[in-house]
């Protein structure tokens, strides 16, 4: 069942809620049914209790270990041309914590939602630990810790 939710829900990264909530509902009542619980519990426990993250988180996941596969010669070289290191003019803290280059977009476009906005975003609001993760399985169980205490703290 996840997987069918999971399928290409990253195009999804930046809509809002108001798109992301329909599969958040199915989510929920796969949850449900799988825990035999009833319509009205509260579903926060019962995801919880089946590791599931909810839908924003999924997307968040899938973004950033794309990001991931990109910035370590993973995925598609067309991807990571757009994800930019930063690298500051002057010697600073920042400079060897693997931040990447969020560009300006318009506030009156979509370009928001672009891999090439959305992904850095996400990637530069991780933990150090996470973003220098050294091979992807520790990345992904990392990614997957964090994203979990932030959708269930």
């Amino acid at each position: 069942m996840t997987s069918r939710l999971d399928y290409c829900n990253a195009l999804l990264g930046g809509c809002p809620a108001s798109s992301i909530n329909k599969l958040q509902i199915v989510q929920n009542a796969a949850a449900r049914v799988l825990t035999s619980s009833r319509k009205y519990d509260h579903i926060t426990p019962i995801l919880k209790s089946l590791q599931w993250l909810p839908i924003r988180f999924r997307i968040s996941y899938k973004i950033v270990l794309l990001t991931y596969k990109a910035l370590n010669g993973l995925a598609p070289a067309y991807l990571t041309s757009l994800l930019p290191r930063y690298n500051p003019s002057h010697s600073l803290k920042s400079q060897n914590s693997g931040l990447l280059v969020v560009p300006r977009i318009a506030k009156s476009t979509k370009g928001g939602r672009a891999f090439s906005h959305l992904a850095p975003k996400l990637w530069n609001s991780l933990p150090d630990n996470v973003r220098g993760s050294d091979t992807l399985s520790l990345f992904k169980s990392r990614l997957k810790t964090h994203l979990f205490s932030q959708a269930f703290k």
